[in-house]
């Protein structure tokens, strides 16, 4: 088995216990870990994971508000995928391991008829999500969208967006520095 394999088990485990738990900072973090390494190798699996867990967080957090029924239903479902996808890749069936991502992020938008629109907005944005980050890393702002499912345009105006709020946030004293530096 590869190391990229490895560390998606590893990565998948992870966010099972982490769902389990309802730790959205530990699912945060796992999908920024995942899209690192999507970055390298810029597979289908990897992204979904990314996206798939990113998502997950934000349910878990608004998972009082949002009043989820079964939650313990809906956490064994999308774990039950998750063994999946891993049997999946230890059996180096990559065909199968992907169709399971799919399952369990479809399996999102069932939780609920009432959430299914809510459910798919926090997906769509954490997919946008994501892009961005992939376009951080350098990857195409066309390249990112294509593999992510997004129109150029939502993720053009979405890292526009950040990037202005990233400019807003810099002191004085760093704006001076960056102009003296650009004119010198």
């Amino acid at each position: 088995m590869d190391e990229e394999s490895l560390h998606t088990i590893q990565v998948l485990e992870s966010t099972e216990e982490s769902l389990r738990n309802e730790d959205s900072v530990s699912l945060k973090n796992l999908s920024n870990q995942t899209i690192h390494s999507a970055c390298a190798i810029q597979d289908p699996g990897s992204l979904t994971i990314a996206v798939l867990v990113y998502s997950l967080s934000k349910i878990v957090e608004r998972k009082e508000s949002i009043k989820i029924k079964n939650w313990d239903e809906f956490v064994r479902r999308i774990n039950s995928f998750f063994d999946l996808a891993i049997k999946a890749l230890k059996d180096n069936r990559n065909d199968k391991y992907e169709s399971y991502l799919i399952m369990a992020r479809n399996s999102l938008t069932s939780i609920s008829v009432n959430l299914k629109p809510y459910i798919q907005e926090v997906l769509r944005k954490a997919s946008i999500n994501k892009a961005s980050k992939l376009y951080e890393h350098g990857i195409s702002l066309g390249k990112t969208a294509l593999l992510l499912g997004v129109s150029q345009w939502e993720l053009a105006d979405y890292t526009g967006q950040r990037e202005q709020e990233d400019s807003d946030t810099m002191d004085t004293k760093k704006r001076a520095k960056m102009a003296l530096e650009f004119f010198s």
